[in-house]
């Protein structure tokens, strides 16, 4: 599995409450942009639209090499491919006050097929944020003096 890209800032704004693989609807240049790494899931997210799901605000940068007349919008709305099943009940889910669907990660899994991982979401408030700040440098400090003790060994 080779990840293109990850969206960081989700993981920092949200709680993660289950996470599901999607295929993406793209056309030929997309893809070649993808492999070339020139993607920005930042403030991408899902929305259910008529019983289909579709990734919004993901920029997938144009290639110099396509041709003039053929270059899609870079922030186009993308139909996520899912189950039926899958798709219910994330919509049933993201009805609830306070949920979302984010994009997490892009990659190509082991049959080289672009895929996206969307992960149901529950926003975190001022203080959890800064919760999540504190472990993060609490692990950076242990991880650190671990380094230094493994030195001085």
């Amino acid at each position: 599995m080779k990840i293109i890209a990850t969206n960081k800032k989700a993981t920092f704004d949200f709680f993660i409450l289950e996470k599901f693989e999607a295929g993406i609807e793209l056309k030929g240049s997309e893809v070649k942009a993808i492999r070339a790494g020139r993607v920005n899931l930042k403030d991408s997210f899902v929305k259910i639209v008529n019983g289909e799901a579709f990734l919004f605000q993901a920029h997938i940068a144009t290639l110099s090499t396509t041709n003039l007349y053929y270059k899609p919008d870079e922030k186009r709305p993308r139909r996520l491919l899912l189950h039926r099943k899958e798709i219910d009940k994330l919509f049933g889910k993201s009805q609830v006050s306070g949920m979302s669907i984010v994009a997490l990660k892009l990659y190509f899994n082991h049959r080289n097929k672009a895929k996206l991982e969307i992960a149901l979401a529950k926003g975190k408030n001022l203080h959890d944020k800064r919760e999540s700040l504190k472990e993060k440098i609490q692990k950076r400090e242990i991880a650190q003096s671990l380094k230094e003790m493994q030195k001085l060994r």
